[in-house]
């Protein structure tokens, strides 16, 4: 399943199946596990696919202070840790249309050694931060329906998640 991609080829891919809000929380809760100061974490996802929801569970995971909820309007959040962990900056560049200018503003390069970022609507906007990265894509069920179905595909790129198992069981 790997693939070419923008920026570098993946190194490690899994595909994942989630039936509810609560399952999208505890994958997120599941794949905080996996994460370390210095990560980036990309999520991409139409509104609605449950970008948020998943950060909510990072933020679980990680053991952060704060309720996790969008940064639409503030673009972004750090949640510091509570338990001697990394903190989890949480962006929403969805409003950000400049790329890596508009990004730079937000000092994310600062912030990244020693914390978790996670961007929402990142794409073609935070590849240049670094060469490794997690791409997280949320596909729903499209169309006027309630169907909290979701297929995340888990993309791990760069030497840091070469050696990385995505299967989450």
């Amino acid at each position: 399943m790997e693939e070419p991609h923008a920026g570098g080829t993946p190194h490690s891919t899994a595909e994942l199946a989630v039936d509810s809000p609560e399952a999208m929380q505890g994958l997120g809760r599941r794949l905080a596990e996996l994460l370390r100061p210095g990560d980036l974490v990309m999520l991409t996802g139409e509104l609605g696919a449950g970008k948020t929801t998943l950060t909510r569970g990072l933020g679980e995971g990680l053991g952060v202070r704060g309720a996790v909820t969008s940064p639409t309007f503030v673009i972004a959040r750090v949640h510091p840790s509570l338990v001697g962990g990394p903190a989890l900056v949480h962006v929403d560049a969805y409003r950000l249309g400049g790329g890596l200018d508009e990004m730079e503003d937000l000092d994310l390069d600062v912030s990244l050694p020693e914390s978790v970022v996670v961007v929402e609507w990142g794409d073609g906007k935070v590849e240049d931060l670094t060469d490794d990265r997690l791409h997280v894509l949320i596909h729903r069920v499209v169309g006027d329906t309630d169907d909290d179905r979701r297929t995340v595909v888990l993309r791990g790129i760069g030497t840091r998640w070469a050696d990385e198992d995505l299967v989450l069981a």
